[in-house]
This record gives structure tokens, sequence and C-alpha cells, in this order.
């Protein structure tokens, strides 16, 4: 059997394994120690997954995992979130669609705090949602700005997911998380214009708060400006000294972490059960990502080893006779097509032996290309029919909430999306300018 067909046997294994219900890091992990065993024998195999074991345990940087996701969860746990929300209830509640906008203002400061698109999510669906809908919010337009600006969790660091794509790419994270600032930011602004424009074309989607709810002391006004802006103070203080080189990446993710522990008992709010469930909440989610950063290294080296992505490559510029260009935009459209039924990891875990190197090889810059990557995959999770986060958001919404609805309310920003993706893909420099500047390259 050639080489080339051992490695389309173990691709097709895999994707067996992940429909028949097995987890991410079980039928990736499992298709690469038994190619392994068979190609190279017991001490082979049993040396791959072994060394790949080994490199986990010695990447530094993947400290920062927990650090942040406990972040995340002490401010979302403690209620932290909540007053971010009431913050721009109160400042943004007098313009049309105002509570949409602060609605994708609250994704930003909490994909700053926690890396996850589920967890924006989360709160999104209970916070926000409820309120936008009680007081005559367009649930269409609603559902969808909740699922777009839990989309940025990903893009905006410290994402967790940018740090799994670091280390199997062998880039650095901090570059990376850099160069997601920028496209992630203007993501946000593009939301927040389409829904200007839509409210202020149609001002029933997004109805002005009545004067008695903002009746309000312009102190408790001020009040709860710090207390919104407080999650970002603490980004802030753990952002500038890595920026600055103060510290290096684990030890700002510490800082971050402390930050979030010592706001929450200031205010209060650090009981028992917060500080148990975002422990065990952590524990759980930093192990599923070492389980599957362990099983991506292991699938990776056997298709080193067999050189499959050199075939690859021979395939599409000799055999073929493909572009550069024409191979990228394939491997995204890829992305969208395995986004209808896995998630943003288990995409980057089943393709990135291929498609990292390949990529590599045509001459595109890895840190830009992560930045893609994550725009792609969150275009990837949200396009009906079968997109991750349509069912996710089925399940958190409330029973008026169809999932026809679902599906109509997130064709605008999906398309907000691809329009980003354009941008990013034809000018590299807004994903690549950050991290040159900081870095001086």
């Amino acid at each position: 059997m050639s080489y080339e067909m051992i490695a389309l046997v173990m691709f097709a294994s895999m994707m067996v394994l992940l429909f028949s219900g097995q987890r991410v890091f079980g039928a990736i992990g499992f298709v690469a120690v038994i190619a392994a065993l068979l190609l190279w024998g017991e001490r082979g195999g049993f040396d791959i997954a072994f060394a790949q074991t080994i490199k986990v345990m010695r990447w530094y940087p993947l400290l920062t995992v927990p650090m942040f996701v406990f972040m995340g969860y002490i401010m979302s746990e403690s209620g932290i979130a909540n007053d971010l929300y009431r913050m721009f209830h109160v400042w943004m509640g007098g313009i049309s669609g105002g509570l949409a906008i602060g609605t994708i203002g609250l994704m930003v400061l909490i994909s700053a705090m926690n890396g996850l698109s589920v967890a924006g999510m989360a709160i999104g669906a209970t916070i926000a949602l409820p309120e936008l809908l009680r007081r005559g919010y367009d649930k269409r337009m609603v559902t969808g700005v909740v699922q777009a600006g839990s989309s940025l969790g990903i893009l905006v660091p410290p994402s967790v997911v940018l740090v799994l794509y670091a280390m199997i790419a062998r880039q650095p994270v901090g570059q990376l998380w850099l160069a997601g600032v920028v496209p992630g930011l203007m993501m946000a602004v593009m939301f927040v214009i389409y829904i200007a424009v839509r409210c202020k074309i149609n001002p029933a989607l997004g109805p002005v708060l009545s004067e008695q709810e903002r009746d309000i002391p312009v102190a408790e006004k001020y009040r709860l400006l710090w207390a919104g802006l407080l999650p970002l103070v603490i980004f802030f203080a753990m952002m500038v000294p890595f920026v600055k080189g103060w510290t290096s990446l684990v030890e700002s993710s510490a800082i971050g972490a402390i930050a979030a522990f010592f706001a929450a008992v200031i205010k209060g709010r650090m009981t028992w059960q917060v500080f148990d469930t975002s422990l065990k909440n952590t524990l759980g989610i930093t192990c599923m990502f070492m389980w599957i950063i362990l099983a991506a290294l292991a699938f990776g080296a056997v298709f080193d080893g067999l050189g499959a992505v050199k075939a690859i490559e021979s395939l599409f510029t000799e055999k073929l006779g493909l572009s550069p260009w024409m191979i990228l935009i394939l491997m995204q459209l890829s992305f969208i097509a395995m986004g209808t039924f896995l998630d943003d990891t288990a995409m980057l875990v089943i393709v990135a032996p291929l498609y990292i190197p390949l990529v590599g090889s045509l001459g595109f810059d890895l840190i830009w290309y992560g930045v893609l990557y994550t725009i792609t995959t969150q275009v990837a999770y949200m396009t009906p029919p079968f997109g991750y986060n349509l069912f996710l958001m089925r399940a958190m919404s409330p029973p008026e909430i169809t999932l026809s609805d679902i599906y109509r309310s997130i064709i605008p920003f999906v398309l907000v999306m691809v329009l980003a993706l354009t941008l990013v893909m034809v000018f590299p420099q807004i994903a690549l300018w950050l991290p040159e500047t900081v870095y001086g390259k």
C-alpha cells in the first residue's frame, strides 16, 4: 500500500470514528497510535505517542490555558459579567438598537476575559437575550447578535484556540494573539455598524428604552461604568506587562487569574460555590485541551513520517496545477464544510497535520493563516444547516425562538464575517501590523 493510500485510510478511519460519536481526542489519538504500531512496530508506535506526551508536558506556554479559563469562569460565576451588561444597559439604552450594540461590546469584553466562544454564548443567551426580548427587540436580530458576538471569543486574545494553533503550528502565542486583535475589533465594529444601520432604517427592530428606565442618577451611572469596566482594567493589567516585555506569557496569565480572583473577593462575591464551580470547570476544559493537543501531535507525527504533506502538495501544485491562492481558498471551503458537524478545536486538530505545513510550503505566513483559520471556523460553525453554534443556541434560547428563527438570524452576520475574512485575505497587514510593530519585525 502506498503512503498516500495509508494517509487516506487514516483520515477516513478518523472520520468514521467521529461520526460514530467518539470523543475527538479519542478518535484522533486511537488512529494515530494504531497506524504507528502497524507501520513501525511496537517500539516505534509507543515511542511516537510517548514523545508527543513529553512534548506536551514540556510546552511551558500551555500553562496559560488553565489560567485564562479560570479567570473567565471566576468573572462569569461571580456575576461580574452581569455588571458589564448593566453598564451597557444604562449607557446605551437611549440609542436605537443600543442594547444590541451593547451586547456586542459585552461579548468583546467577555472574550478578553475567557478566550472561549462557548462562554460568550452562555452569558449572552442567559443575560442579554432575555433582556433584549423583554424590551421588544426583534427576536431574529438579537439571536444573531448573541451568536455573532460570541464567535469573537476564539479571535480576541486571550484566545485558547490560538494557543492550540500555536502548539501545533510551532508559532509564538504572543504574536498570534496580537494578530487577532485588529481583525477581532474590526469584526466587532462591522457588527455594530450593521446593527446601527439596520435599526436606523427600521427602529422597531431595536426600540429606545423608556425615559423611566433611563432616569438614573449620574452618580449611579458612573458607579456602573466603573463596575462594568473592571474586566477591562484586569485585561490591561494582564496584557500591558506582557506586551512591554516585563513579564512572560505565563506570568501575565497568572496576573489575570489572580486579579480576577481578588476582584471577586473585593466585591464580596467570592463564595465557596463560585470558587468550586470555577475550579472544576477549569480542570475539565484544561484536561480536554491537553488530550486534544496530545492526539493532534501524535497524528501529525505519523503524517510527517509518511510524507503525506509533500504528496498532497505535489497533487495540488504539479498534478492539478492549482495556484497557491486557489489551494488556500479550497482549504477555507473545507473548513466551512467540516463546520457543519465539528467545533473549531476538532477542525483544527483534524486538518492541522496537513494544512499547516502545506500553507508554509506555499509561502504564506503562518501567523496570518492562524487568523484566517480562526475567522473561517467562526463562519463554519454558524452556517446552516448544521452549524455547531446553531444547535448550541437552540439549546440555550427560550421556547419562542425556533430553529428557523436561529437559521434566518445568522445570515446577515455570516455575510459580515465573510467580508471581514476577505479583507484579511486581501490585506494581510490587518492581522500582521500589530505583531510586527510590537515585536519589531
